[in-house]
C-alpha cells in the first residue's frame, strides 16, 4: 500500500553503484540493483536460509554479489566508506539496537552516500481490527517490544519506536535528512478484509509505511 521506487525515483540511476542492502533477504531487492546495472552488491542478513535462497536469486548476474551472515547490529566488517548507497526494505525496524546499526550503515556509506530504509509505520503497527471497528491497542507514546506468533508459528519479538526515534537516531549518527514519505497507494480493485493486517480499511486511515532518504555528508 506504499508508493514503488519507479515512482519516487528516491535512488536515481544506480548503473555502475556499490550497493549496501541490510536485511536483503531472499535477494529480490539485490536483483532489482542488478538488472539495473549496478556495479557491485553486498546483502546481509542473519538467516543462512534467507542468504542461501537470495545467491540463487542473483546467481545469472555477472557482477561482484558478496553476502554476509550477521545480525545488523554486528557489521562491524562491514568495508569502510565503500557503498555509493545503503537500503533496507522492510528489514532496519527488527533491530535490537538501531544507534549500533546505523552507525555500522554510516561507516560503510562513501561521502554523500545515500541510505533509504522502508519500515512499517509506528502508528500503524498499533492498530487493529476487532469488533466491526479500528482501535489501538497500545499507546504510541510508550516505546516498547512484544512477543508475536509469526505467519510461521516461530515466535517473534517486535519492537516498537516512535517515528521521532528514527529521525533523532539518524541525526546522531551524523546523518542529514533528505526527505520523509508517509503517503498510501490503494489499488481500486482492492478486496482485502479488514481484518487483515495489511488492508485497505486500515490503510485509509494511517500509511502503512514510512520511507526516509538520508545521505552522509
Amino acid at each position: 500500500y506504499g508508493p514503488k521506487e519507479s515512482e519516487l525515483n528516491l535512488l536515481g540511476d544506480v548503473r555502475g553503484k556499490a550497493i549496501l542492502e541490510v536485511g536483503c533477504g531472499s535477494g529480490q531487492t539485490l536483483e532489482y540493483f542488478a538488472m539495473r546495472g549496478a556495479g557491485e552488491l553486498l546483502g546481509v542478513d542473519l538467516s543462512s536460509k534467507q542468504i542461501e535462497t537470495a545467491r540463487k536469486v542473483v546467481s545469472r548476474f555477472d557482477i561482484p554479489i558478496h553476502f554476509i551472515e550477521a545480525p545488523m547490529e554486528e557489521m562491524d566488517m562491514l568495508p569502510e566508506s565503500s557503498f555509493d548507497i545503503a537500503v533496507s526494505m522492510f528489514a532496519l525496524g527488527w533491530t535490537v539496537n538501531l544507534e549500533k546499526t546505523l552507525s555500522h550503515i554510516f561507516k560503510a556509506l562513501k561521502s554523500e552516500g545515500i541510505f533509504v530504509f522502508t519500515w512499517e509505520h509506528p502508528i500503524y503497527s498499533l492498530l487493529d481490527y476487532a469488533d466491526g471497528k479500528l482501535q489501538f491497542r497500545l499507546p504510541y507514546e510508550t516505546e516498547q517490544f512484544e512477543y508475536h506468533e509469526s505467519w510461521r508459528a516461530v515466535p517473534i519479538v517486535m519492537h516498537y519506536r516512535k517515528l521521532s526515534t528514527y529521525i533523532n537516531a539518524l541525526i546522531k549518527t551524523g546523518f542529514v535528512i533528505d526527505q520523509l514519505i508517509e503517503e498510501t497507494r490503494i489499488p481500486e480493485n482492492d478486496t482485502s478484509k479488514p481484518e487483515k493486517w495489511y488492508s485497505a480499511a486500515k490503510a485509509r486511515m494511517l500509511p502503512p509505511s514510512f520511507t526516509i532518504k538520508c545521505h552522509k555528508p
